[in-house]
């Protein structure tokens, strides 16, 4: 018999330094997939001006209120779009180049300011354990990878019934 944990797969780049300027798309996941972040209205609707949108949870407000306050505690990053689900969050994080700025404080990583982030929303919904652990993320590479993310994000409330995340 073999006693052996298995092995976790590293998410992350190999020898990529997660604190470089650049674009990422960065997905959070409620553990267990647990829909608490909100539910998806509109969509059962036979009305056109009516598109599917989500409806925020108190929880899914906490989770939308401190992904705009990520700048605040870094100054140097921002989200350029983002959307909560019932389940998940996407958003695309800029690490801005901070290079040459006398002012400028230190560049962090990505695992720190995504750490950050679910300290900061489990302390407040009050829920240990509250996020899956970890988080998904993608350099984005080019402005069109950069357009289909965007899109994406915009669109996920209109296809959650085909999303990965839906279950």
């Amino acid at each position: 018999m073999n006693n052996e944990l298995p092995v976790r797969k590293n998410l992350r780049l190999e020898k990529y330094d997660y604190s470089n300027a650049g674009y990422y798309f960065v997905t959070i996941c409620v553990k267990d997939n647990n829909k608490m972040l909100g539910k998806i209205v509109g969509a059962a609707s036979c009305r056109p001006h009516n598109p599917p949108s989500i409806e925020l949870s108190k929880y899914g407000e906490i989770a939308q209120s401190r992904i705009v306050k990520i700048s605040e505690k870094y100054p140097h990053v921002r989200i350029d779009c983002h959307v909560v689900m019932p389940n998940h969050l996407h958003m695309i994080l800029v690490i801005q180049d901070v290079s040459g700025r006398h002012d400028a404080a230190p560049t962090v990583t990505l695992g720190k300011i995504m750490g950050y982030y679910k300290y900061q929303t489990t302390k407040e919904i009050n829920i240990p354990g509250f996020w899956q652990r970890s988080y998904h993320d993608r350099i984005i590479r080019d402005e069109d990878e950069y357009k289909r993310i965007w899109q994406y994000i915009d669109e996920n409330p209109a296809r959650w019934a085909e999303d990965d995340y839906f279950i």
